[in-house]
């Protein structure tokens, strides 16, 4: 699909519909979002030339891009970063779409025309086209990179976990998280069951970073609410946030991300979202970003202390 000169790009309404292509490329019997199947890492997706991870729906976009063209790896560039890296994107090879917002000087926007002279900061979305490192020649991945932690990503997890001091109860049989309370509960571990993506025990921690997501949305913590925008439909964001904020962190501590059993109803109240509002996805993706930068503060934050 091309645009003509006097058409603008809409990077909002390419990138939704390449994660709803993902998700509905994974509907039927077994409802999955992209970075659900295949098994493997969530590693999240990183730059090549900055080796910093993608953030927000770059992250979601990239990893939909990858589960849509079996890419292995998640290092991303662009055309002239990976020239710059001695590389060549092979002839023939389509890019994916990620976002970046410009830094618009009042002087550039048609408001400063008003008479308020109040200067303000002004962001214009900008698309960016990247290529894998799947689709590039004279790029050799090195053993260590990405990097793999030494520690087990179980322990991990439990020192992240309990740096964030969420008040969390195991028992009865489903996981959520009280916001009467500020409390978790999570079932029993004996209560998961291993997958075709990944174990019990990963399951267990992927769920509790879901309800770990919902608990950083107090309004002591990050305030988090969906207002009229999306009315009706607010639960069903609230939700795709968490999903997003489990799978973020799923992804910076190693842990394969484990479906919920409700997902499939979650899925369809998304999908209905998304086709809907094609900035849904970056509120919720922005939300989640904060939430799992959030959660990691925290455990940086006792890291210092204890040090």
């Amino acid at each position: 699909m091309t645009t003509s000169p006097n058409e603008r790009f809409d990077v909002y309404g390419a990138i939704t519909n390449q994660i709803i292509t993902a998700i509905e490329a994974g509907s039927g019997d077994n409802v999955q979002l992209p970075w659900h199947r295949n098994g493997g890492s969530i590693q999240r997706p990183t730059n090549i030339l900055s080796k910093k991870a993608y953030r927000g729906v770059n992250t979601v976009a990239l990893w939909a891009a990858a589960d849509a063209l079996g890419f292995e790896h998640g290092i991303w560039g662009t055309y002239r970063q990976w020239q710059e890296k001695g590389a060549q994107v092979r002839k023939g090879e389509k890019s994916s779409v990620i976002i970046f917002y410009r830094d618009l000087d009042p002087s550039e926007s048609a408001s400063s025309n008003s008479d308020d002279e109040q200067q303000s900061r002004f962001f214009v979305a900008r698309a960016s086209r990247v290529f894998n490192v799947a689709q590039v020649d004279g790029y050799e991945i090195e053993p260590s990179e990405p990097a793999i932690d030494r520690i087990d990503p179980c322990e991990r997890a439990e020192q992240f976990i309990q740096a964030t001091g969420a008040s969390i109860a195991i028992g009865g049989t489903r996981a959520f998280y009280n916001r009467a309370t500020d409390s978790i509960t999570m079932p029993d571990r004996h209560r998961f069951v291993g997958t075709e993506t990944s174990s019990a025990s990963e399951g267990w921690y992927s769920t509790l970073l879901h309800e770990l997501t919902h608990w950083s949305g107090a309004s002591s913590r990050c305030d988090r609410t969906f207002g009229k925008r999306f009315g009706d439909n607010a639960y069903a964001m609230e939700e795709m946030v968490a999903e997003l904020g489990a799978a973020f962190l799923c992804g910076d501590l190693g842990i394969t991300a484990e479906p919920r059993t409700d997902h499939a109803e979650y899925i369809g109240h998304w999908l209905r979202i998304l086709k809907a509002d094609s900035k849904a996805i970056f509120t919720a993706a922005s939300a989640a970003n904060k939430a799992a930068e959030f959660l990691t503060r925290l455990s940086d934050t006792e890291h210092r202390e204890a040090a």
